[in-house]
């Protein structure tokens, strides 16, 4: 049976070639994964995708069209390691060179998928047909026929899933199951979408840089750049989404600091418009006082109202959401193929194939998600009136960061705290407002006690979770992520510590690949590291 996606592979991108399969996929929805081992010139596409062109960095980038039939992702950086960090089903392939590793193309293959090649030598046409490609007469052009273990195309579970928490991660999830055709029930302690974590005035959004461009940096700027564009097609930031695509200025802690920044600012691996590095005199111009140690300007950053973000993807759900609010899911009970949320008396409140823990640490109340090794941080926010301070149109970080002002308040904040307090107290508020006088060099001044206090929920290595839970119940020997046992149906988009706003985006279009069997938004390194069963395939590997 033919499958709803048609999924194509460009070895080598071409506007030209992109558009050809626009223009003949028939009606159905057009997935192109096209490798960019060179700087594309973006100008000569149409405007949707232009509009959304990522800048020039490493890494899988997705976009979408308008009418959600075609789905364009990026890989920039070295063909060959691109090509192996790739996760997808593929129909069509179009070859612009042959890989070193040509098991690493017939991996992705699905069985009757076809080639069509550019050129090929003799000793190249041999590599392939040795991995299972059938060439016809023009010697170009070729079938794959799969072999006892290459990859199927998977087929699309029944798609009506429960979402339990009602934060940036669960509306999240709740957006981009929709935009699938999911059914989705919404589960929600609280009266009101954002009542925890979610609920703060302002989170900020920038990228994170390392010299060493590590897993955590390359998982952070490919959140960060996967929101813009999704929160422009949700209507845009100051439009739909309460908040200033305003820049962030990311000043440096130090001497030492700034040399290993000036280190990554020399690599010529970011662009200016994704990233640009100011010297001292530079940044104190920008700032309007003394930067001595020089900062980042991170143009496309900015602020945004969580509350917002959510009230925004749960808008686009239309009628396939439905809401469940005032509504206390305390246990899961599995019945032949369904999840059915019970509250705390017993009720039932919702039944479906696929359930969806989006609830912070409240995840860890139930039964299944109990070993997740998930902590509270406290994070208290301080909420100042604009003329204590001096004016900044544009956020500011070093050890705490600082809103622009907006209806009246300057957002600062946010403490990092080991308690489970609260209340906003007058100490929090002290260290917040010491680091913001630092960094604006004006004396420490005294404010009336206002502000928020959320719990951020983090796991022990920072980063979130975000996939099917595992089940420490079977037992066994795990030597992969793909050995360790997991719940049927019970999934987790979790741990999203103080970049929820950013992760929220990603993980859950992550996770709606996976229920749907659609190639990953991301590189399979950096989707194996967000797999909720990292923890318990370490506790194993300890243990056998």
């Amino acid at each position: 049976m033919m499958r709803q996606v048609l999924v194509m592979l460009d070895t080598d991108f071409d506007g030209a070639r992109f558009h050809a399969a626009c223009a003949a996929h028939g009606g159905r929805r057009l997935h192109y994964i096209a490798l960019a081992p060179r700087p594309v010139d973006a100008s000569h596409l149409p405007d949707e995708w232009r509009r959304q062109w990522p800048p020039c960095v490493p890494g899988l980038h997705r976009m979408a069209s308008r009418d959600g039939m075609v789905t364009l992702d990026v890989l920039i950086g070295e063909p060959d390691a691109c090509l192996a960090q790739l996760s997808a089903d593929v129909d069509e392939v179009h070859l612009a060179w042959v890989p070193a590793a040509v098991t690493q193309l017939a991996r992705l293959l699905v069985d009757g998928a076809r080639l069509h090649a550019v050129h090929l030598d003799e000793a190249q046409r041999a590599a392939l047909q040795q991995h299972g490609f059938v060439f016809d007469e023009s010697r170009l052009r070729a079938v794959f026929y799969a072999r006892q273990g290459t990859r199927v195309a998977a087929c699309a579970p029944e798609r009506r899933a429960i979402v339990i928490g009602a934060g940036v991660a669960g509306a999240a999830a709740c957006e981009r199951l929709a935009a699938r055709g999911w059914k989705v029930t919404l589960i929600e302690r609280h009266a009101q979408p954002a009542g925890e974590a979610s609920g703060n005035l302002a989170g900020i959004f920038m990228p994170l840089l390392s010299k060493d461009d590590n897993i955590a940096t390359r998982l952070v700027r490919a959140a960060y750049l996967y929101s813009l564009r999704r929160w422009q097609d949700l209507g845009g930031i100051g439009a739909a989404v309460e908040g200033a695509q305003c820049g962030v200025l990311h000043l440096s802690r130090d001497a030492a600091h700034a040399q290993v920044q000036r280190q990554i600012a020399a690599s010529g691996m970011y662009p200016p418009e994704f990233a640009r590095w100011l010297e001292a005199p530079e940044a104190a111009a920008m700032l309007g006082a003394p930067a001595p140690d020089g900062a980042w300007w991170f143009a496309q950053g900015g602020w945004a109202r969580p509350s917002s973000v959510c009230a925004a993807m749960l808008d686009a759900c239309g009628p396939l959401l439905t809401r469940r609010f005032s509504s206390s899911a305390l246990r899961l009970e599995r019945l032949e193929d369904e999840w059915l949320v019970r509250d705390a008396q017993g009720a039932l409140i919702a039944a479906a194939p696929t359930v969806i823990l989006a609830a912070g640490t409240g995840a860890v109340q139930f039964e299944q998600a109990a070993g997740l090794p998930l902590g509270a941080v406290r994070g208290q926010v301080t909420h100042l009136p604009p003329d204590l301070l001096p004016a900044v149109p544009f956020v500011v970080c070093r050890e705490a960061y600082m809103t622009p002002a907006h209806a009246g308040v300057v957002c600062v904040g946010a403490t990092y705290d080991a308690d489970d307090d609260s209340t906003v107290r007058a100490a929090s508020q002290h260290d917040n407002i010491a680091k913001v006088a630092d960094i604006l060099a004006v004396p420490a001044f005294a404010a009336p006690l206002a502000g928020r206090t959320g719990f951020r929920c983090m796991a022990p290595d920072r980063m979130p979770l975000a996939g099917a839970l595992p089940d420490p119940g079977v037992p066994g020997r795990c030597e992969r992520l793909r050995d360790v046992p997991r719940w049927p149906g019970l999934h987790g988009l979790l741990g999203y510590a103080s970049r929820g706003l950013i992760w929220a985006p990603l993980a859950a279009e992550l996770l709606a690949c996976q229920l749907e069997g659609e190639p990953l938004p991301l590189e399979r390194q950096l989707a194996e590291a967000l797999d909720p069963a990292r923890f318990l395939l370490r506790e194993r590997r300890r243990a056998g």
